[in-house]
């Protein structure tokens, strides 16, 4: 066998300890996929003291960033910390001294990905990037080398398992957001503080990651048009199924008719027979459409140790195959985003799923029709429930009834302009939840 191959680890928490386990675990094989051995140089840790999970040598510990970066004995770096800083001045360090980086660092590529492969093409070194996107599902890779040859028209995705597993507890099991956020919480599949994945950031970074790759743009968050699912109750979940949908909470981006990009992050009624439909809990789903190779769809595990780990590992093994072999660079190839024309926000059409409460008098059916009609949107479905009195007092007024609408295709701008007029209305209580059907 050639020359050890020799990495070093930023970083060793729940994805650095799953990388340390899977490397030790598979060490004879990995070897003989890359044709030399894979060594663990270094690990950089906040604390070296610190309890850990990973069976390591403690003499592999340190806390000093400068012994690993730029270092003559350490051929690929792995980025498992997190955040745009310091993760980013890091990489950046890393990629100007020739060393490939490895990463699973969503919110630095949604921030700096673009700038990222350019510094790595200029010094000839790789940047894998896997694991930024879906856990365990291979969408970088499918994007980067699958279809290179072909031209992706859209995608969409549920790329955050939190939403996803908060969504599909509340359907089956008839409870709030805030209760199943909290048992989410002490299953460990959602931050104390959850808001980065409950209101759609992380989705949001990992469409950039995507847009990239899949229509070589170069995207910020900020051009994403971002909603969470907080709004969502039980009640939607069942109507949704009532009409032939599920409501799941997706990462959107397609080519117009125009050539711009419409980008969007929001939850979504899509048909119960399509394939991303029948992804629930904590997996990821990504579908795919391209010209040649037509409709493709990924799913699997999105998070977690193992799943992150074997798409870390498995760009690790590519930068050292590539090391061995003296053509480091490969995997940035070709890879040069470029700013694209961004779709107008609030002009995209699509049918839509509304859910008002109201007062029950007469007239209110037709004043909520002509505000629809006002504006442009015209209704497809109407569902009303039935009449029903409070329980703790059988005397008082009846509680607001549920009205639900389907509509057929309208203009997103339309459709809000129509919601707003209508929570305008007295006998209309709460906000009017709209949220998109995507066919």
């Amino acid at each position: 066998m050639g020359t050890p191959i020799r990495f070093a680890l930023l970083g060793c928490g729940t994805v650095g300890s799953g990388v340390v386990e899977l490397v030790t675990r598979n060490r004879k094989y990995l070897e003989t996929r890359i044709g030399a051995p894979l060594e663990l140089a270094r690990v950089v840790v906040r604390d070296a003291n610190k309890a850990r999970t990973a069976s390591l040598d403690p003499g592999l510990l340190t806390t000093d960033v400068a012994s690993v970066v730029g270092a003559k004995d350490v051929d690929v770096v792995v980025e498992v910390v997190g955040g745009v800083e310091p993760a980013g001045h890091w990489v950046e360090a890393a990629l100007r001294a020739g060393q490939s980086v490895v990463t699973a660092n969503k919110s630095l590529l949604a921030a700096r990905g673009p700038e990222l492969l350019r510094l790595a093409a200029a010094h000839h070194a790789d940047l894998g990037f896997e694991a930024s996107v879906g856990g365990a599902v291979p969408i970088v890779r499918t994007l980067r080398e699958h279809l290179v040859a072909d031209w992706v028209r859209s995608l969409r995705g549920i790329v955050n398992g939190t939403c996803n597993y908060i969504l599909t507890r509340m359907r089956d099991e008839g409870a709030s957001f805030g209760e199943v956020l909290r048992a989410a919480q002490d299953l460990g599949y959602a931050e104390a503080e959850p808001s980065l994945d409950v209101d759609g950031h992380d989705a949001a970074h990992k469409l950039c990651v995507l847009a990239m790759l899949a229509f070589g743009a170069e995207v910020q968050p900020a051009d994403v048009p971002t909603e969470g699912i907080r709004a969502i109750e039980p009640v939607d979940l069942r109507y949704a199924a009532r009409f032939g949908y599920a409501i799941k909470h997706l990462a959107v981006a397609r080519e117009t008719r125009e050539g711009a990009l419409d980008l969007r992050v929001h939850p979504a009624l899509i048909p119960a027979r399509a394939p991303l439909a029948s992804v629930d809990g904590v997996l990821n789903g990504v579908a795919l459409q391209a010209d040649a190779a037509g409709a493709q769809v990924l799913v699997g595990p999105g998070a977690g140790a193992h799943p992150t780990a074997a798409s870390v590992v498995a760009d690790l093994v590519d930068a050292a195959r590539a090391r061995r072999a003296g053509v480091s660079g490969l995997l940035t190839q070709g890879l040069d985003p470029a700013r694209r024309a961004i779709a107008e926000a609030g002009m995209q059409e699509a049918p839509w799923y509304l859910r008002l409460r109201v007062t029950d008098r007469p007239g209110v059916l037709a004043q909520i029709a002509g505000a629809l009609g006002h504006h442009r949107v015209s209704i497809e479905q109407l569902v009303q429930e039935s009449r029903g009195r409070r329980v703790d007092d059988p005397s008082t007024e009846e509680e607001p009834r549920i009205i639900v609408f389907l509509t057929h295709d309208a203009i997103e701008r339309d459709v809000r302009a129509a919601v707003r007029a209508i929570d305008a209305m007295p006998f209309v209580h709460g906000a009017t939840m709209a949220l998109r059907v995507e066919a």
